[in-house]
């Protein structure tokens, strides 16, 4: 079990812009009272050293929870986490994309200006990757490279995927990950069926609310019996107690739909030897687990089921001192492309871009409440949300904002960190 003891720190950069260790809030107000440093960034709190001071660091291990549509991060030493954050990775792209296949084709289906397709001159290179496969990649590289430029980070332990595909279809695969006896191997393929089903019941969809769920888990039934339909995933379902033996008593028929494929799980097998090779580039020590083996890890430290968690438990992380806070991070649209460019640039055709001095994504206070700007009216009121999505006002005025930080395509929100106690969350689909 973790220690429930939190720290909170403050992130460092040498004279030179070096990442040094952190230090305490304690000893960053001292440094700033003397004119030894100063605030370099606002979130996280940065400090850079106007003073020559010895570079030296600790070991510090990264963990990275790779997903689809989420990214848990989470950096740790022998005795205490350092920095923790939940990354939410947008999944617009293929939707914008083609919308902008849309406007190009009227363009040229109109007497507008013209330009040719120039998609047929083109030749696809070898590893090559769709615009919004290849985004994922390029923002789990950038946020790891954030957490560089903080923090001399010197081992990077990264989750590939939820459970070894692979090792789903050839359970007879061999290597160090599959060392570790019969019980990791059932663990790969059940947690992959739970997984894809959501945790829930598909038969009553959680209507039994069965009462011994909370001690007995829920159920793998095979559709087909062993012997005719084996122990693939496409043969295996998940099932309540209950409604489990009334389907091996006969008592009731499924109603089986067409099971779902491994949309993100090919995702991460598509990029993830990619990801890999290139965080190899940056570092000597890189090592990949998935993510049957990262839950093992932390139902045994008795840790609540979040990306924050997940990240840590990848790092290493045992006994080691957890933040108080984590950092919420979303992505969003830089909003600044014009449809048109060059001797059409003149033509405005959409909003402008600050109204009242502020923009869309800017961080301000309102009543000293930290939020962003999601919406805007030309009149000067503006729609205020957290990054969680609560609403802090939907009409708020110009004149009772103060702004705190300017847009940027990562919207970092600092949050209090979720103390073990508290009720399980839901993984990402």
């Amino acid at each position: 079990m973790c220690k429930d003891k939190k720290v909170a720190v403050v992130y460092v950069l040498s004279k030179r812009g070096n990442p040094l260790m952190p230090c305490s809030p304690r000893k960053a107000r001292v440094l700033l009272k003397q004119s030894k440093a100063n605030v370099l960034k606002r979130t996280p709190f940065t400090i850079q050293l106007k003073i020559d001071t010895p570079e030296t660091t600790q070991p510090i291990s990264l963990g990275i929870d790779s997903g689809y549509s989420h990214i848990g991060l989470s950096a740790i030493t022998s005795n205490k986490e350092l920095y923790s954050a939940d990354v939410k990775l947008r999944t617009d792209i293929v939707k914008l994309l083609s919308k902008r296949r849309a406007y190009r084709r009227a363009r040229r289906s109109r007497n507008l200006w013209y330009r040719k397709p120039r998609f047929k001159n083109r030749d696809i290179p070898e590893g090559w990757f769709a615009p919004s496969i290849r985004h994922k990649l390029n923002t789990h590289i950038k946020m790891i490279n954030k957490v560089k430029e903080i923090l001399p980070i010197t081992q990077i332990n990264i989750e590939v995927a939820s459970f070894d595909i692979q090792k789903i279809k050839n359970p007879d695969i061999s290597g160090v990950e599959y060392q570790n006896g019969p019980q990791k191997n059932y663990s790969n393929t059940r947690e992959y069926i739970l997984h894809r089903d959501n945790h829930t019941c598909q038969n009553c969809m959680g209507k039994s609310k069965d009462p011994i769920l909370t001690v007995v888990k829920l159920q793998t039934h095979h559709i087909e019996s062993r012997q005719t339909g084996g122990k693939r995933p496409d043969n295996l379902i998940t099932l309540c107690l209950t409604c489990h033996d009334k389907v091996t008593k006969g008592e009731i028929e499924l109603n089986v739909k067409p099971l779902k494929g491994f949309k993100a799980e090919t995702f991460m097998t598509k990029i993830r030897w990619e990801l890999v090779d290139q965080l190899k580039e940056q570092f000597n020590k890189v090592f990949h687990t998935y993510g049957y083996i990262t839950k093992q890890n932390r139902k045994a430290l008795e840790l609540p089921k979040s990306h924050t968690n997940d990240a840590f438990v990848i790092a290493g992380g045992t006994v080691q001192k957890r933040l108080s806070n984590y950092y919420l991070i979303e992505q969003v649209r830089n909003c600044n492309r014009k449809l048109f460019k060059g001797i059409r640039s003149h033509i405005r055709n959409t909003a402008e871009r600050f109204i009242q001095g502020f923009q869309r994504f800017d961080k301000v206070s309102y009543k000293d409440i930290e939020c962003f700007i999601f919406g805007r009216r030309a009149s000067g009121y503006f729609d205020l949300k957290k990054l969680d999505g609560s609403k802090i006002h939907a009409s708020a005025k110009y004149t009772d904002l103060t702004l705190l930080e300017r847009s940027k395509t990562l919207l970092i929100e600092r949050r209090m960190a979720l103390l073990p106690y508290l009720k399980e969350g839901v993984s990402e689909p």
